[in-house]
């Protein structure tokens, strides 16, 4: 990802020299609307490296924005959710601290809790989730297919109690997967839901949404 980023950063210095900060704020912005963080961060990190004047507004917005959209695409890269160091002279930074102190990032579950439920007993990963209605599918995929396993096992059924195993442990695991998946959803809809309202509370005068 970042030898990608860097990349993008060498093609775009160049058409930057001749592009105005206006320019390169509205093509930043309509990258970002359209999910392309990761080349949006790059025009923005060549246009701070053309940048002559470090302080001035336009490289405050470039600074202020290249952040925030680093937080959004590590989020949804890694599921890793941060906030910004608001110790800094940027201007929007300064009016984004006060919202800061309010508004503190919101707490997220850890995806792995859902996941060993449902690894424990499947259906439980989603009820815990909230979910009631993706449990009951879960259960209903899981359960039969795990007393069939049992039943004929209890017969010595050879094959035939291999390939229901086989079967139960395909589905197992697939309730597992959606549950920490759902988890990891529902998480970053709520830190989402927040980083959008600290775009706003910055000051910055387009929404990358």
């Amino acid at each position: 990802m970042m030898k990608m980023i860097l990349g993008l950063m060498l093609l775009c210095v160049p058409m930057l020299a001749i592009a105005t900060p206006e320019q390169v704020w509205q093509e930043s912005m309509r990258l970002a609307q359209e999910g392309q963080d990761g080349q949006a961060i790059a025009v923005l990190n060549g246009a701070l490296l053309q940048s002559n004047e470090e302080n001035s507004v336009w490289s405050q917005r470039f600074d202020m924005a290249k952040r925030l959209l680093e937080l959004r695409l590590h989020a949804k890269v890694h599921s890793e959710y941060g906030t910004l160091d608001t110790t800094s002279n940027n201007q929007y930074m300064l009016l984004l601290q006060g919202w800061l102190d309010k508004h503190p990032k919101p707490e997220v579950e850890e995806s792995i809790i859902p996941g060993l439920l449902a690894a424990i007993l499947p259906g439980t990963g989603h009820a815990w989730l909230g979910r009631w209605g993706d449990a009951g599918v879960a259960a209903m995929l899981v359960w039969p297919l795990l007393i069939l396993t049992l039943w004929a096992a209890r017969r010595d059924m050879g094959p035939v109690t291999v390939f229901f195993a086989m079967i139960t442990a395909w589905l197992w695991s697939g309730t597992v997967f959606s549950a920490m998946s759902l988890a990891e959803r529902g998480d970053f809809e709520v830190y989402y839901a927040w980083w959008q309202q600290m775009w706003i509370a910055s000051g910055l005068p387009s929404r990358a949404w």
